[in-house]
């Protein structure tokens, strides 16, 4: 199996270095990462300036490419101009903190597996669900598991890329797998206002998760209810269910 493995939390994250040592076990890894954190980035690419490639080592060997490009870069250029063999599967994460509900639109892991999948490989990000303490080694282990299900399965349909959260519990505590849709969380932002030491105004986002008395199965729920939660999504945004009564109005 060969493997493109990426991130938006820079090539030094522990999360991709937990990920990287679970799925070398599965076949060869190349690592085409950040060089720095890229994170709510979105699918955002570079046109206007040029994209520079380090090679990086880790612990005194060979670990990948950094790049000062976007996830979505680093996907293209790896396949396009760095990698001598196009891979079988792109991998993105392990992302510190959850990708649910609307957060897929901003997050830099997700769109690193969507480009994946736009050209034609089947791809998966991966998150685990907490922005502290982490502990990697269940969700790279879980992500060897899936890269091998994928293949086993001969991939995913075209446009469609899995993604994956990872709640932040040891293993004994994890219920199991479920498919579920994306939530439709919605956040409360708030700007904090703020002044410099030179007395000049600035803002920081900030914000809270609205919380909902609905019971539905979707991602956020599923992660707090200790399940590992997988939502296929797919590139295709069209309202395919609007587009007939679109099509009645008056233009």
């Amino acid at each position: 199996m060969n493997i493109l493995l990426t991130n938006d939390d820079g090539i030094y994250a522990e999360g991709i270095r937990a990920l990287y040592d679970s799925l070398k076990k599965n076949g060869e890894v190349t690592v085409v990462a950040p060089d720095s954190e890229r994170s709510a980035v979105g699918h955002a690419i570079t046109l206007s300036d040029p994209l520079r490639v380090k090679s990086v080592n880790r612990n005194g060997k060979f670990f990948g490419y950094s790049t000062t490009g976007t996830p979505a870069d680093c996907v293209k250029l790896a396949i396009r101009a760095i990698m001598k063999k196009r891979p079988d599967l792109v991998v993105s994460g392990i992302n510190l903190g959850p990708n649910v509900g609307y957060s897929v639109l901003y997050s830099g892991t997700v769109s690193g597996a969507t480009k994946g999948a736009i050209l034609g490989i089947p791809s998966f990000a991966i998150s685990l669900a907490t922005f502290t303490n982490p502990d990697f080694s269940f969700a790279a282990e879980f992500a060897r598991k899936l890269a091998r299900l994928i293949v086993h399965h001969k991939g995913l349909p075209h446009g469609t890329l899995l993604n994956v959260n990872v709640p932040a519990v040891p293993k004994k505590r994890i219920k199991g797998v479920r498919i579920v849709k994306q939530s439709e969380r919605a956040i409360e932002e708030r700007f904090d206002k703020r002044e410099d030491p030179r007395k000049r105004t600035y803002y920081w986002l900030t914000g809270e998760v609205i919380k909902s008395d609905r019971k539905t199965e979707a991602d956020i729920e599923t992660i707090r209810n200790n399940y590992i939660s997988i939502s296929p999504i797919r590139c295709d945004m069209t309202d395919y269910s609007f587009m007939d009564k679109l099509k009645l109005w008056k233009f």
